[in-house]
C-alpha cells in the first residue's frame, strides 16, 4: 500500500474535468485507488465519488493505492495534482 499527501493547487478545485482526469488515469492501472479527505474515503475510479469530496483550492487529500502497480498509480495521480490538472 502506498500513501501520498497532495494539495489541490488549481483555483477552481476539483470539478468535473479534473475528476474525469483522475478517473481516466486511475482506470489505466489495475491497483485499487482511494482518495481521502478528513474521514471520507472514496473510490478514485468513481467520478461521482471524487466530486462528492468537495475538494476546493488548497484542500489536503491523501491518495492511497493498493495492488500490483500501486507505486506507478499513486505517482500518476500525484502528478495530476502537481500539474494543476493541466489547467
Amino acid at each position: 500500500m502506498i500513501e501520498k499527501q497532495v494539495t489541490v493547487k488549481n483555483r477552481a478545485g476539483i470539478h468535473a474535468r479534473p475528476a474525469a482526469l483522475i478517473v481516466k488515469t486511475a482506470n489505466s492501472f489495475t491497483s485499487n485507488l482511494y482518495i481521502e479527505r478528513d474521514t471520507m474515503r472514496i473510490n478514485g475510479k468513481s467520478i461521482m465519488g471524487i466530486i462528492t469530496l468537495g475538494a476546493s483550492y488548497k484542500t489536503e487529500l491523501k491518495i492511497i493505492a493498493e495492488g500490483a502497480d500501486e507505486e506507478l498509480a499513486a505517482e500518476a495521480i500525484e502528478q495530476l495534482f502537481l500539474n494543476r490538472f493541466e489547467e
